[in-house]
């Protein structure tokens, strides 16, 4: 089923200068009302790309919304079935067959597949990756003809997953700094806080352990897995120490209540036990000048700088040791070096060149 949503087509910058089809998967909509990290990156450069005064239309699922033209279709449920799937990359197919013409690029934070219909043409393509690639799809669709196909993953460590075939280039995720407030300024009792999902490599126990071991509070916020795995996790290693006290569990938190719990922490704890592609809690940490104390996994070098908006450490005993030193970040500065990196307007022109010159 197809819905087709005319919105406002006024884009700031005077004249269109380019018409932007943005694809999403349906599952989550557009942008989404909790969590959905590339559902709220495509509702970001929707809107950006529409104030540098191009025309947007966005594909996406039920419920979704922007500035520009929506075209919705699919079901918003993860868990929908490979015929589901199928149904929706056959209707994408479809319009991308259709409407061609109509558009000068083709952003596709979806699935690589949706791509078959125009791989040879001369629209421009981009490709966007913010998880480990699966190399498969990027080696049957290299071997296709192609033209005018960049691949983009949000890290170089997420790049060198997918980094097999085609012409790959690194382009951070970005938030849009206007949405967060600077707290310049935080007490001594001020909590740490650990902000992602609860399962057990985003490190919520490590994080436990540093703030015991240095006698300070701890907010912990966050979606917890409906799968048994992660279930078992919470209810054995992380809930038998929350005491409401020292160590408290506040939930999943909607963009308000995000805003206020990293303003109002001494820092963001980041103890991953993965390679994670990137990250966004740390630059929404870092828009209210809150520092990251964050291990060295995946994009965490990339992202934190040292010093300026936190610390990278390698273990544990690493962590509480910079929680002791955190005050040495001037919080302000914490904002303005991420700002001057992650923020939409930054991001979506690094997008937007790529095809400069070609």
């Amino acid at each position: 089923m197809c819905r087709e949503i005319p919105g406002d087509m006024q884009g700031g910058g005077g004249r269109v200068r380019m018409r932007i089809l943005l694809i999403m998967d349906p599952g989550i909509p557009v942008p989404p009302t909790l969590y959905g990290g590339h559902e709220r990156l495509v509702s970001l450069f929707a809107e950006e790309y529409q104030k540098l005064g191009h025309e947007v239309t966005l594909l996406a699922g039920p419920d979704s919304h922007c500035s520009g033209k929506t075209v919705t279709f699919g079901t918003n449920d993860l868990g929908r079935s490979k015929q589901v799937r199928f149904k929706e990359a056959r209707f994408v197919w479809k319009y991308l067959h259709r409407n061609r013409d109509n558009f000068d690029l083709v952003h596709n934070f979806g699935r690589l597949i949706y791509l078959l219909p125009i791989l040879n043409s001369p629209l421009k393509k981009i490709m966007t990756y913010g998880r480990p690639v699966a190399q498969g799809g990027i080696k049957i669709v290299t071997s296709l003809p192609n033209h005018h196909l960049i691949f983009t993953a949000c890290s170089d460590n997420c790049v060198a997953t997918g980094n097999i075939k085609g012409h790959w280039e690194t382009v951070y995720n970005a938030i849009d700094f206007s949405q967060y407030t600077l707290n310049n300024k935080v007490g001594a009792d001020a909590p740490l806080i650990f902000l992602g999902r609860l399962d057990r490599i985003k490190g919520a126990h490590t994080a436990i352990e540093a703030a015991k071991a240095t006698n300070n509070q701890l907010v912990i916020a966050g979606n917890i897995s409906d799968t048994e795995e992660d279930q078992a996790y919470f209810k054995t290693v992380i809930e038998p120490q929350i005491d409401g006290t020292q160590i408290k569990y506040v939930g999943p938190l909607n963009d308000a209540e995000k805003n206020s719990r990293l303003g109002h922490a001494k820092a963001l704890l980041f103890p991953i036990e993965w390679d994670e592609p990137f990250g966004m809690v740390m630059i929404e940490a870092m828009a209210c000048g809150t520092p990251v104390i964050a291990f060295r996994r995946g994009s965490v070098p990339e992202v934190v700088e040292n010093g300026i908006t936190g610390f990278i450490v390698d273990n544990a005993a690493g962590m509480q040791q910079k929680i002791a030193e955190i005050d040495a970040v001037d919080r302000s500065l914490c904002r303005k070096i991420a700002m001057e990196r992650f923020n939409v307007g930054v991001i979506a022109r690094n997008y937007l060149q790529l095809f400069e010159g070609k």
